[in-house]
Order: C-alpha cells, then structure tokens, then sequence
C-alpha cells in the first residue's frame, strides 16, 4: 500500500538529516494542512511524561511544530544500551518491534495528509535487530529521499551503495538532497551531479549551503559535552562563537589577539587571564565595536576556579563552565564535537528551517 509521504535517510550520520527534516517539514506544512512525523527506529533519547524513553528527534519536531501525535506513536522503538544483545538472545521479538512500527505508523499517517519518516543513519543502520532503513521503508510502502554530504565523487559513491541497499529490499529512492555545499562548489554540483542522478532516474532536490551557525555549538551544547553545569551567564546558554582560542600566554598577548565572539580556553587557575576576559570596559568596547556579545570562557585543570574568579565571571554575564580535564583533551573534544539541534537554541532552529526550506524543490519532492 502507498502512503502520501516519504522516508529520510542519509548517507551516513552527522550528514544533517535532523536541520534537513526541519525545513521539509515546514515547507509542507505551508501546502498539506496536516504533516505527521515518525521516528521508527531511535537511538539516541531522552525521558519525558515522567520517564517513557523517546527519540531525541521527535521531542525536537512535535514541541517546535506543535504537533498533535502522541509520543509513543512518534517512536515506537528505541535502542537503549543493551537492547542488541537481548535481541540476539531471543529476549526481544523482531514481530513485536515490526507491529509496534506498523501500527504507529498507521495511527499518524491516518489523520495525517502527508507523512514524513526519519530515518537512522545509513541504509545498513538497523540491521543487527533485522529493521535497517531499507528494510522499515520498504515495509512501509514508502518512497526514500537520500541526503548526502555536499561533495561530487565522494558524494556520488556513498550514494551508489545506499541506493543499491534500498532497491535490495524493493524500497524506491525518489530524490537526492545534498547538504552543506560549499558556497564556491555550488554551480559546479549543480551542474555535474544531475547528469549522474539522470543516469539513476533520480532527481537532485536540492542543494543547501554549507552554514556556519548550524554546525556551531552552543555554550549549553558544551555543557552537555562536559557533563557540568554553567558556572555563569545563564542567560546566554545558547550563545554560539565564531572562533575558539587556547590561552596559556600572558595578558598582554591576550588582549592582543582577542576577538568579539570568542571562545577562551584556559587553566582555572590562571585568574590573571580570567579577570581580563571579565574586565568590563574592554568587553564592552567589544561588544559596542563589533555588535556580538564579548565571549564565553571553559575553565580547566584538576582544581576548579576559585569563588572570586566565578564571581567575577557573574559581573561580566559571561557565559562559562568549569571542566576537570586538561586543556589540550577540552580543546580536542571541541574539536570532533559534532551538537544536535535543540529546540530552545531557537536562533539556529529559524536559522536551519529558512535555509533549508528555500534550497528544496519541493514540486518534486512532494511529486
């Protein structure tokens, strides 16, 4: 049976399938006056309704969207920590899971005038419990929209194995969407990646630029990195930085090189640096020069920062943490970290949907 609507899926993980869903999402919701959602197979989740297990995809879209579906039926199946080994073990029924996805799946697209279903990462992810995308799609009686990274050959060949995955199991591709083009390549995929799609019988989507602020943590997304609470400026919890700077120098170095909208790493103990940064005419002279917010500070060591150094912190209302690890294991953590969008760092929520949404073409997506 065919459904109106369609299967995300992606590539691989951290392709930008969740930001690319935001703006599907909204964008159909400006020509169906009912769009479900579904997250059938979850991974990573949270607790909500005093501790029922959910995607953290799905608390995303039904509190930002306002949607009426209930949370059980949005995510029906999460893989918490050892759920694979009780499946192997034949403690869990791969009947049961199915009926869950089905009947879920049933409930939404019944009062639903378009259906979008988020995948898990790859075609393949899944297959340890006999549910891989390709195998949920295709049970589903559903089309697959791929999204893949913005590159052209790289991309093209990651495509080529997910496509060939979900004809395996009979579940067609309708459309490709790549995401994060670099603003210099985009004419160029534009132009070569459509003469290899043609080949497929596959139309390009869309192409969304490569935007800084949506690959950019949050001070809140560091906090949840390091496991440790804002020391200060709570209120600018979901401030984003346009550059991060290590400081082991001395002042007059600092205050060479600072920049507005930095985030400063440094030893808790080098108070000098600490009160610099939270000396209030110079980050004011900042903020006024560049408009942007001074800075955020991650504090490290194996001694935390003393009272008089938080305080000053406070004074300044700069956003802050302390994290009992070296300098160097903070700085690489940042680094490789790669935050999900949340729903309360709304700047980058609006930011995603607006790029998103005018970069699809949504005639064919919905065709």
């Amino acid at each position: 049976m065919k459904h109106k609507g369609i299967f995300i899926a992606a590539t691989g993980q951290n392709v930008g399938k969740t930001t690319t869903c935001l703006g599907v999402i909204s964008g159909l919701q400006k020509r169906f006056q009912k769009v479900g959602f579904i997250k059938p197979v979850g991974q990573r989740h949270v607790k909500v309704n005093g501790g029922l297990h959910v995607d953290k995809d799905v608390v995303l879209f039904k509190e930002h969207f306002n949607l009426p579906f209930s949370y059980e039926d949005m995510s029906p199946v999460i893989l918490p920590s050892g759920f694979t080994r009780d499946y192997l073990d034949n403690k869990i029924s791969n009947d049961h899971l199915r009926e869950k996805i089905k009947s879920s799946f049933t409930t939404i697209s019944a009062t639903s005038d378009y259906i979008i279903v988020e995948g898990t990462g790859h075609s393949g992810v899944g297959s340890i419990i006999d549910l891989n995308n390709a195998d949920v799609a295709a049970k589903l009686g559903l089309e697959v929209i791929i999204i893949a990274p913005g590159g052209l050959g790289s991309a093209i060949d990651e495509l080529a194995l997910n496509k060939l995955m979900f004809a395996s199991k009979g579940a067609r591709v309708r459309g490709i969407i790549l995401n994060r083009v670099i603003e210099d390549k985009l004419d160029m995929i534009r132009e070569y990646i459509p003469q290899v799609l043609k080949k497929w019988g596959i139309p390009l989507i869309g192409c969304i630029p490569y935007n800084a602020l949506l690959s950019n943590p949050s001070m809140q997304d560091f906090s949840a990195l390091f496991n440790t609470p804002l020391l200060s400026g709570e209120e600018y919890r979901y401030l984003h930085f346009g550059d991060t700077r290590l400081v082991s120098g001395s002042v007059e170095t600092l205050e060479e090189v600072m920049i507005p909208n930095q985030l400063v790493i440094t030893t808790a103990t080098r108070e000098d640096i600490i009160f610099a940064v939270a000396n209030e005419p110079w980050n004011e002279r900042l903020a006024h020069e560049n408009g942007q917010h001074k800075c955020g500070v991650i504090l490290t060591g194996r001694h935390p920062p003393s009272d008089k150094a938080i305080e000053a912190l406070k004074r300044a209302q700069i956003p802050s943490l302390y994290a009992a690890v070296p300098s160097y294991q903070a700085m690489t953590s940042i680094s490789s970290f790669i935050a999900k969008i949340r729903n309360e760092d709304t700047s980058k929520v609006t930011q995603a949907i607006n790029l998103v949404e005018s970069n699809l073409d949504f005639d064919t997506l919905c065709n």
